[in-house]
């Protein structure tokens, strides 16, 4: 099944939407996406039912308009984003001479803004470009209600929906708040969701051990920049979602990220963050890749083996903030 929202403002107006992205309906069993998770186990068979009459064709649907949709989850109650994929950890360590992160460890994760997803779509703004603006290409999970101290397989359970997310980062500011040791402020705006959101069925044998096992392509102004695989995360999504409710139950609506996809092979396949680019120039003895200036455009897209781009595209051009 496969879901996306309307933007009528606010939390938006939930959508069932056909598999190849075409096709759409309002959903008759919740209004908003936020809803259906709050009640999730008793609204999912009629989501599904409709879901089942909109592919057969006897459902009343209207075509999709990319640009009239919201992110999947507009407004959330939670983000917390990890770094699940060691490799990233290690690449970077590696250039910048800092300890590793070991096996054994547990993953790293923040609280991160969620009172607004900017839609995959929409430009994104920006106060100023000596911020050191990154893009973080990212896959997630989104949540219903997670019991406190839930063991990572019975918590793979609670991954209802898999998006695609775009983490927006100000590496100017993150070496000050991590040697703070209080968390991302200033260097972690609003994020991009996805404009739809799948269920984890739809992807078949390339939902394995709570990780989308699939190439994450990014785009830079239109050139290949990398495209790291989601089966090299070191953590799954299970091992995340417990994580996070170890002392506390999660709620419905928790969107979860996996942190930069990575893979160790990445001077090879490319790179989902500019960052990290950035720490192979520095082992590679080359000049550093920028960082995004005004105007780039940065796309997103996860395609199936049929080359359908099963969350849509995420393609956004970074601006500079109106000043008022």
């Amino acid at each position: 099944m496969k879901l996306a929202t309307l933007d009528t403002g606010g939390d938006g107006t939930l959508l069932i939407v056909s598999r190849d992205l075409s096709q759409a309906a309002r959903a008759a069993a919740a209004p908003t996406l936020q809803a259906a998770l709050d009640d999730w186990e008793k609204v999912e068979p009629a989501l599904r039912l409709q879901a089942a009459a909109i592919e057969a064709g006897t459902a009343e649907t209207t075509a999709v308009d990319p640009l009239a949709l919201a992110a999947v989850l507009p407004r959330g109650y939670q983000f917390l984003d990890a770094s699940a994929f060691l490799a990233h950890n290690h690449i970077l360590a590696r250039a910048w001479g800092f300890e590793p992160r070991g096996l054994a460890e547990p993953p790293l994760m923040y609280q991160g803004l969620s009172d607004r997803f900017y839609a995959a779509h929409v430009p994104v703004p920006f106060r100023g470009f000596d911020d050191e603006v990154d893009f973080e290409a990212e896959y997630g999970v989104i949540t219903d209600k997670v019991p406190l101290g839930v063991s990572p397989a019975d918590a793979l359970s609670h991954a209802r929906l898999l998006i695609v997310i775009n983490d927006w980062s100000l590496r100017a500011f993150g070496p000050g708040e991590m040697r703070g040791g209080f968390g991302f402020l200033h260097a972690k705006p609003p994020s991009t969701l996805s404009a739809f959101a799948v269920t984890p069925d739809e992807l078949g044998a390339d939902w394995r051990e709570g990780r989308i096992q699939l190439p994450l392509q990014v785009k830079l102004n239109g050139a290949l920049f990398g495209q790291p695989v989601g089966a090299a995360m070191h953590f799954g999504f299970g091992d995340l979602i417990a994580h996070a409710a170890k002392t506390r139950s999660l709620c419905a609506g928790t969107v979860i990220g996996s942190g930069t996809v990575s893979n160790y092979d990445a001077d090879k396949v490319g790179s989902a963050c500019i960052a990290e680019r950035r720490a192979l120039d520095t082992i590679a003895g080359r000049n550093l890749t920028p960082y995004l200036q005004a105007d780039d455009l940065v796309e997103l897209t996860c395609r199936d083996g049929n080359g359908q781009a099963i969350f849509g595209k995420l393609g956004q051009r970074v601006v500079s903030a109106a000043q008022d």
